[in-house]
Formats: C-alpha cells, sequence, structure tokens
C-alpha cells in the first residue's frame, strides 16, 4: 500500500485503494456473506421467513453429505478439475519454455496470434466448437477414420470431451504465467549446466522448473478454480452421465427454486476450491502474494 500512496501521491492512491476495497466488498465480501448465511438457513416460504423455523442448521451440507450421487458427482469434479491442470500444464510447459528462451521474436509473435486469435470468441462459440469436432459425424471421427483407426464412428461426449474442452478453453491461463517466469531465466544459467554435462531432464528438472515455480503454482491455481466452477463446457459437452457439480448447483438455484441449498453447494465448491488453492500454494512453497503478482 506504501508502494501507491508513493508512486501517485495521497489523494490519487487514496482513491485507488478506496475504489479497490468498495470492490472487494461488493464483489466479494457481501456476496459470500449472504451465500453463507442463506446456506445455513432452511429454505422456507416467504410468510414463514423470519419466524421460528428459521433458524440456523447445517442440514442443507448434510444433505450433500448424505445424497451419495452428489457426493459422487462433486469428488468427480475436483479429480476431473485435477486431470484438466495436470493435462494443461504438461501441455504449456514445453511450449512456454520454447516461446521463452528458444523462439525468435517473429516467431513468438506469429505463436502468439495464432493462439489468441480463437479467444477473440467467448466460451459458448469455443465450446460449440469442440461439440462440432467431437460430434458422431464430425471431424474427428471422420479424420480417424479416413487413417483407418478406427471402423465406425465414437461417441466422444462424456467426461473426455469436458476434459479436452476445458484444457483448451484454459490452456492460455497455464501457459502465459509459466512463459513470464520462464523469460525471466538468464540463459547463461541454461548454458552453464549444459557444458558441465547436464542433461536436459536435469536442466529443466534442478534449473528451469524451480525458477519457474511460481507460474506454475499461479497457472495450477487459475485452471483448477475456473474448471471446477465451469458450466458452459460440461453442459455443451457432457453426456446424460457426465454432470458437473456446477450443474447441479445451477439446478438448485433456477429449476428447482431453493435457493439455500444451492447456496450450501456453492460453499461447498468455494471452500474445496480455496483448500485446493492453499495446497497448491504449499506444494509449490509460494505464497499467495507472489502468485498474483
Amino acid at each position: 500500500m506504501t508502494e501507491i500512496f508513493q508512486r501517485f501521491g495521497k489523494p490519487l492512491g487514496g482513491c485507488f485503494v478506496v475504489l479497490v476495497l468498495l470492490w472487494l466488498a461488493g464483489m466479494v465480501l457481501v456476496p459470500g456473506i449472504f451465500m453463507i448465511n442463506s446456506s445455513l438457513r432452511p429454505h422456507l416460504p416467504p410468510p414463514l421467513r423470519g419466524g421460528d423455523q428459521d433458524v440456523y442448521l447445517f442440514d442443507n451440507f448434510a444433505y450433500l453429505i448424505n445424497h451419495s450421487n452428489h457426493g459422487q458427482i462433486f469428488l468427480k469434479t475436483v479429480w476431473s478439475s485435477a486431470l484438466v491442470t495436470m493435462a494443461t500444464l504438461l501441455l504449456c510447459y514445453p511450449v512456454a519454455y520454447w516461446l521463452a528462451q528458444v523462439a525468435s521474436k517473429w516467431q513468438m509473435r506469429v505463436m502468439l496470434v495464432l493462439m489468441l486469435v480463437p479467444y477473440l470468441m467467448n466460451e459458448v462459440l469455443r465450446g460449440l466448437a469442440w461439440y462440432i469436432i467431437l460430434a458422431l459425424a464430425g471431424p474427428l471421427n471422420a479424420g480417424l477414420m479416413a487413417l483407418g483407426l478406427l471402423d465406425e464412428p465414437v461417441r466422444w461426449y462424456g467426461d473426455g470431451g469436458v476434459v479436452a474442452g476445458m484444457a483448451y478453453a484454459y490452456v492460455l491461463f497455464m501457459l502465459f504465467p509459466i512463459c513470464n517466469a520462464i523469460a525471466t531465466l538468464e540463459k547463461d544459467q541454461i548454458s552453464a549446466a549444459r557444458d558441465l554435462g547436464s542433461s536436459a531432464w536435469r536442466i529443466h528438472w534442478r534449473i528451469v522448473l524451480p525458477h519457474a515455480k511460481v507460474g506454475v503454482a499461479t497457472g495450477c491455481v487459475f485452471v483448477f478454480m475456473m474448471a471446477a466452477g465451469s458450466y458452459v463446457a460440461p453442459a455443451l459437452l457432457g453426456a446424460p452421465g457426465s454432470r458437473w457439480f456446477t450443474q447441479i448447483v445451477y439446478e438448485w438455484f433456477f429449476e428447482i427454486g431453493n435457493w439455500n441449498r444451492g447456496a450450501a453447494y456453492g460453499v461447498a465448491l468455494m471452500a474445496m476450491c480455496l483448500s485446493v488453492v492453499l495446497g497448491l500454494l504449499a506444494l509449490f512453497r509460494v505464497n499467495l502474494t507472489s502468485a498474483i503478482k
């Protein structure tokens, strides 16, 4: 905060601080308190709200625990989000290293343009594009059949399609933090390690990855949180039996109309995401301020 005052002066810096605090209060604190308060109260008709039956209980959370199907979907969402995170990490790390340490300026510019152009469309259109690609008569089946890898079309919709769609949707949120972190690594360190006989695997394990751990942690946090809270990709690419936890939250709010139970499910998802974020930061030994810089 002192840096803001030193850079912009006390009047302008104070305005920035007030605006940030108002944004945090209006967009984070107040909605969070409302969700927690609603999750602990029973679903009652308007005439009974505020009466003797309107007390704080844990019944909405107990319903999630006791409803085995919803609990399984919750755990599947956690596991699938972790799978999306791992897939994007494995895909982005070599690309990020090439962009930051190997590619020339014109190669980097061309690559960045090619990667950014699809993201000029919104997430719904990109999801629909994947819906067409994975369709029974889509180009994926046509290409695999033309190569002789399939005898008949395969239905790709389901958990696999959702993971693929999410990995594509959030790949840049993993790529850019890692690329920015690796770009600050001096090339002389890599050259010195190579001259001393280190293998490529050892160079990455002992030099590049420790240096880029802040970027890796930031990318993992971003991708996991967005995957766990995604609704569009599961709705478009998921099969009837591959539901996502966010779809259940949506049903409680907007189809069933039980906002209290929907709030409890939302709070459970938020608590899970927060636990995973703190766990990732502890795993990479990165503090929160370093991850969001």
